[in-house]
């Protein structure tokens, strides 16, 4: 009956600590709970077993356990698990750069106060700097900051 507790405890710990590494990598909850159980089994054994083969069972669950992990980092599954891209583009991607303070340009939309003008043959989100202007109302940029357009 002890060996099959003991196999069990053993078992069971490789088993978790297996599918912390392969399956659920990262939660490290799954792993923590197999080396416990693997630690209880160990501690099953010294109690059960004099402490040659005990020693004999603790080393053979060392081994077990430090080659599943081994495994499961040179596997090259973390590799399905790793960020390979990076986003590009983001807020300040030069949208404004061809556009100066001073610049004239049309409304093509009420501001209320944010609406559409035109700057050249280019539409842009522009925003007024004193409330309300009427659609087809020539304005001029006063400020660009962090691609926001203020007009006047």
């Amino acid at each position: 009956m002890t060996i099959i507790v003991l196999s069990s405890l053993l078992i069971i710990g490789l088993v978790l600590l297996l599918a912390e590494v392969l399956f659920v990598p990262g939660t490290t909850v799954v792993g923590v709970f197999g080396l416990a159980v693997s630690l209880a089994g160990v501690v099953y054994a010294f109690l059960s077993f004099d402490a040659e083969v005990a020693w004999w069972i603790t080393s053979i669950a060392v081994i077990l356990n430090l080659v599943a992990i081994v495994y499961g980092f040179k596997s090259g599954l973390w590799n399905r698990f790793s960020l390979k891209s990076s986003m590009q583009g983001g807020a300040f991607d030069g949208r404004t750069d061809a556009l100066q303070i001073g610049m004239p340009g049309k409304t093509i939309s009420d501001l209320k106060p944010i609406g559409k003008a035109s700057f050249g043959d280019v539409v842009y989100e522009v925003k007024s700097e004193n409330g309300f202007i009427a659609v087809e109302t020539d304005v001029t940029i006063i400020k660009i900051e962090n691609n926001k357009i203020l007009v006047k």
